[in-house]
């Protein structure tokens, strides 16, 4: 380009977003050209697949367009060290993917889910975007593809079949470290909070839904937060494989049109912008052949989705009530219970934490079997693939936040309730097993069952131990050991 061409495209970065037309300008593609609205930023492919592809009210998530945003502007940034695309091009590039990244041009992006299985279309979605938003920046025409063509310049060394599971690593890595992480690492340390303060309160403790032998409230809830400090970890781990990049794999995973060294220089850049530790993956043919990766971290997030389940049932169990049920907890009331019985207050935060457990279990098998389903070099399940697991880390995450904040900080002990279990319960008995037999043990515990006695009672009928040792021996204090150090 000459001189004189160079200067007529000026980059002009306070030009707002929208071109504020009504009604359809022309695009085109190597199909032909259609009518697209004048005041979008999409392009024909766009337009084509919302009219194959309008498919219930299913959106491909604005993060996987984010994510895209910062796969465009570091393969912009890259080309242009490398001498492959000017800097006048790069700059409006880099000027219309950062207004991807923070999601000032998300009206722009309108793709269902349920479109072409490599993510084909909303990769042009992207190229479109960028493309005309740069060119508009340029002070150029909607539409003409000049002076930046969406193939040609914002694609530029790249394939649907790279990119794609490229912004699809980065969109889930951000939410994992920005969503669900931090909402439960904030739910682990109250739990673990209103443990250490309910140490020394003795309870009943229950195997089989029937009475066992004691341990202390704060036991319990360290064992709920050990559930889910574990699942947390496993879930930390899943990350190491998503920060492996396909991006320089293009069509195949050969790289067939991607400069030397292309992967790596775009990895570095995309680590360099996220500041996340991206790497190009080793083996492009795993990385664009399967999904095995995001299968792994979607199973990790299911366990931490059942470890949620089991700790929100317990609750409401154990806030059964208030006088027919356990009534050993009792949750914060939040909001009336019924619309016909009055004063009636239910664990409702507990309740939507099931509901999001079931649901995230349900996403995991939809995405289990779409990894399921990769054919020689390339996956096509990936738009569903990422759906499902960003909806999980959305909704767990979310639910978390308020589970925490409206269930688990304002729950409190029914101390008198806890204590009248564990005076009446028989399984104490248990403690005088070393002192005189398993077989007499349980002759004590059936006695003082089938003839309404207290356990001292039936002990000291049986005449085989005395009051004395009986209280010696049967302290419930004493049983609980420690179980957090493997006492």
């Amino acid at each position: 380009m000459s001189n004189n061409e160079l200067n007529k495209y000026t980059l002009n970065s306070q030009i707002p977003i929208g071109t504020g037309k009504a009604g359809f300008r022309e695009e085109f593609d190597s199909m032909g050209k259609i009518n697209v609205p004048a005041d979008r930023y999409w392009g024909a492919q766009t337009q084509r697949s919302l009219q194959h592809f309008n498919i219930g009210n299913d959106f491909m998530p604005k993060e996987i367009y984010h994510a895209y945003g910062y796969v465009k502007k570091a393969c912009a940034l890259v080309n242009f060290a490398a001498g492959r695309l000017p800097d006048w091009k790069k700059d409006a590039i880099v000027a219309a993917a950062d207004e991807t990244i923070s999601g000032n041009l998300d009206e722009n992006y309108p793709l269902y889910v349920w479109q072409t299985g490599s993510g084909t279309q909303s990769n042009m979605n992207v190229n479109e975007v960028i493309s005309n938003r740069a060119i508009q920046l340029l002070g150029g025409e909607l539409g003409t593809q000049t002076p930046i063509g969406p193939n040609d310049d914002v694609n530029m060394g790249q394939s649907s079949n790279d990119t794609f599971p490229t912004a699809m690593h980065i969109a889930t890595i951000i939410a994992l470290d920005t969503q669900l992480i931090p909402s439960i690492e904030n739910l682990i340390s109250v739990i673990k909070r209103k443990a250490d303060v309910w140490m020394s309160v003795v309870k009943i403790g229950r195997t089989h839904l029937e009475d066992a032998v004691p341990l202390t409230v704060g036991q319990e809830w360290h064992g709920w937060a050990g559930q889910l400090s574990d699942a947390l970890d496993d879930v930390k781990h899943s990350q190491l494989n998503l920060y492996k990049l396909a991006i320089g794999g293009t069509a195949v995973g050969t790289g067939l049109n991607a400069p030397k060294g292309f992967s790596q220089d775009v990895a570095e850049k995309i680590a360099e912008l996220t500041q996340k530790p991206f790497i190009t993956a080793p083996n492009k043919f795993t990385a664009q052949g399967s999904l095995d990766s995001l299968v792994r971290t979607h199973a990790a997030i299911r366990g931490l989705a059942i470890a949620l389940i089991k700790i929100a049932n317990d609750m409401r169990w154990l806030a059964s009530g208030p006088r027919c049920g356990f009534s050993e907890l009792i949750l914060p009331s939040n909001e009336p219970g019924s619309s016909i019985m009055p004063g009636k207050v239910n664990p409702t935060q507990c309740e939507a934490i099931v509901m999001i457990g079931i649901q995230v279990m349900g996403n995991d098998a939809t995405i289990s079997i779409s990894g399921s389903q990769g054919n020689f070099e390339l996956n096509a399940m990936r738009p569903v693939i990422i759906n499902n697991l960003l909806h999980s880390i959305r909704i767990l995450a979310d639910g978390c936040h308020k589970f925490r904040e409206y269930s688990v900080e304002g729950t409190e002990l029914n101390k008198k309730k806890i204590k009248e279990y564990v005076d009446n319960s028989v399984m104490l008995v248990t403690a005088l097993s070393p002192i005189i037999g398993y077989q007499n043990a349980a002759y004590i515990a059936e006695n003082a069952m089938a003839n309404n006695m207290t356990l001292k009672e039936a002990a000291v009928a049986s005449g085989k131990i005395n009051e004395e040792d009986f209280n010696k021996y049967v302290n419930p204090i004493n049983m609980v050991g420690n179980g957090l150090s493997g006492a």
